[in-house]
């Protein structure tokens, strides 16, 4: 079982693993032995909470299909152990990051200083352009 928060427990019959051989340079080893990892977790069918649901659905991310399917891939060690560890950890992050609402922006005012150096910087720049300008006698 994979514990997300103090009471937000996601058992192991909620999460399909399957051991994948994997991809790329490795030698012998990749092409004999299934060391990757294919986990895959519906968010629909899952025992989380609504209000995760609702945030992991929203995502935008690719590891999520168009069925509310996350699919991860975890292929970094040489052990299959190693690797589901990898995966599980990349979905509970995924859950965690999903539930952190961005903070409110507080819009304030700007100072009498800062307004007061901007016009001053206006009005220097604009002196410069005028001097650029041809002499006409």
């Amino acid at each position: 079982m994979l514990q997300i928060k103090n009471k937000i427990i996601i058992p192991d019959s909620e999460l399909e693993i399957n051991a994948i051989r994997s991809q790329g340079a490795g030698g012998q080893n990749v092409n004999k032995v299934a060391t990757a990892i294919h986990l895959r977790f519906d968010i629909e069918a899952s025992s989380l909470p609504a209000f995760y649901k609702q945030q992991l659905l929203k995502l935008n991310d690719r590891r999520i299909t168009q069925d509310g399917v996350v699919v991860i891939k975890a292929q970094e060690h040489r052990s299959q152990e190693q690797n589901r560890e990898e995966a599980l950890q990349r979905l509970k992050q995924l859950i965690l990051n999903a539930v952190v609402l961005p903070q409110i922006r507080k819009p304030t005012k700007p100072t009498r200083n800062s307004q007061k150096k901007r016009l001053d910087s206006k009005t220097k720049h604009g002196q410069i352009k005028s001097m650029r300008r041809q002499i006409i006698d």
